[in-house]
């Protein structure tokens, strides 16, 4: 009898859990993570509209004649581009790109384009990866997109070489979007390590802007190049928190709801400390630039907020459930909504009436905190002491010879991490 009175027991307390786990869901909103970070300054965030549409511009046939235009036009001099490489000339290794010199900001740019639903190419870029597959500088990365980032180097560093030679002074950016989001930031990391191939160019003088990138390396990476690549998502964009293999979610493409909140209920039962003790999960690279339009319970676009910070847990670690879940990874929508939250920016100053002197020291101070913000992340990534080389064996996807290390690991034989040398420095 005690048995049979238990049972309705168990099933009510079952049903509350299910009801609080949903309720919290339903109520979870983009912001939160962000909420606790920084506020970006006009001058940081100043060039993210402008490579959008850059990116943006990737897309057009003839940028004379441009078709996709946003009402503020793509703001480049087709005369300044360098080069276009469409799919007949990338051989389906890559989406599009450009290089295009831009003197009025002193910058040589690649701009790689995202994901062409009609390309199975691209698909297969984003296929070829399993967990755990490929290690570089001591961490672990997307192997298709790493393949995709290899090849454009080669393609393409004589003609950077040859550039940045033309222009001394000028910056070397990759800008690229979903799929190129993640292919610039591992082109970034092959950059880095290959220095001597374009004119030993400073670490200082490279950087990359990932636009709703893809989870494409592991923690230790993600954090020790945050002084690199910079990361921008809008609001609820669902790639950068999507922690199920790519490949998962494109074959799953027609029920992408159902595969969303499998992925929410998995990641809402996993414990923090076994997520960031895992070497081979991958994570948004770099410092992370969050625009939050939209407030729980309230309907509508509000004027944008940019936050900004460089954390080591909470790295846009939960789905949202949220209908803008997808709309809100269009580049379309980020262009807009970043250069919204720009002109906000800059009309504070205009209000404030800040001197010339005072913008200087500002700007200095957001480095000086940048910095800080940079170094406590290493630090704390680094107390995690996360082996690099463990990996269950069932996975079974090292493919290298006993001994051998593969592509760019462990160059300056750094202890598991490398990060206390960067710590140092």
């Amino acid at each position: 009898m005690s048995i049979l009175c238990g049972v309705p027991i168990l099933e009510c307390v079952y049903c509350l859990g299910c009801a609080h786990w949903v309720w919290r869901k339903c109520l979870y909103t983009a912001g939160h993570e962000s909420e606790n970070w920084g506020l970006s300054t006009a001058e940081e965030f100043e060039p993210v509209p402008r490579l959008c549409r850059l990116i943006l511009a990737v897309y057009e046939d003839d940028l004379h004649n441009p078709l996709w235009a946003p009402p503020s036009g793509y703001g480049i001099d087709p005369d300044q581009v360098v080069l276009r490489k469409h799919y007949d000339q990338t051989q389906g290794r890559v989406t599009p790109y450009m290089i295009h010199l831009d003197h009025d900001n002193g910058d040589v740019v690649l701009a790689v384009r995202g994901l062409n639903l009609a390309k199975e190419s691209d698909y297969a870029v984003l296929l070829d990866n399993k967990l755990g597959q490929t290690k570089f500088d001591g961490g672990y990365v997307h192997n298709g997109l790493l393949k995709a980032a290899m090849w454009i180097f080669e393609e393409e560093h004589e003609v950077l070489l040859k550039l940045l030679e033309e222009n001394p002074g000028y910056s070397l950016t990759f800008a690229g979007h979903s799929l190129g989001a993640g292919v610039v930031s591992l082109l970034v990391l092959v950059v880095v390590q290959n220095r001597d191939r374009l004119g030993n160019i400073e670490r200082e003088r490279i950087r990359c802007f990932a636009i709703a990138p893809p989870r494409c390396m592991s923690l230790n990476l993600a954090v020790r190049y945050a002084d690199i690549i910079n990361s921008v998502v809008l609001q609820d964009d669902f790639l950068p928190r999507t922690t199920t293999a790519l490949e998962d979610v494109f074959k799953s493409i027609i029920c992408l709801p159902c595969l969303l909140c499998i992925t929410c209920l998995k990641d809402t039962f996993t414990f923090e400390e076994k997520k960031l003790k895992d070497p081979r999960r991958l994570y948004a690279p770099g410092r992370l630039y969050h625009i939050v339009e939209r407030k729980p319970l309230r309907l509508g676009r509000f004027p944008p907020v940019v936050r900004t910070a460089v954390p080591v847990d909470g790295r846009f670690e939960q789905i949202v459930l949220s209908c803008n879940a997808t709309s809100d990874h269009g580049i379309i929508w980020v262009e807009r909504e970043s250069q919204r939250a720009l002109d906000l920016m800059l009309e504070k100053d205009r209000m404030m009436q800040i001197p010339a002197e005072q913008k200087m020291e500002r700007q200095h101070s957001v480095v000086v905190e940048h910095s800080e913000e940079y170094r406590a992340a290493l630090m704390k990534a680094a107390a995690l002491d996360i082996p690099v080389s463990q990996s269950p064996p069932s996975y079974g996807t090292f493919h290298e010879p006993e001994g051998e290390s593969s592509a760019g690991s462990g160059r300056e034989g750094c202890s598991s991490w490398s990060l206390m040398s960067m710590i140092r420095k």
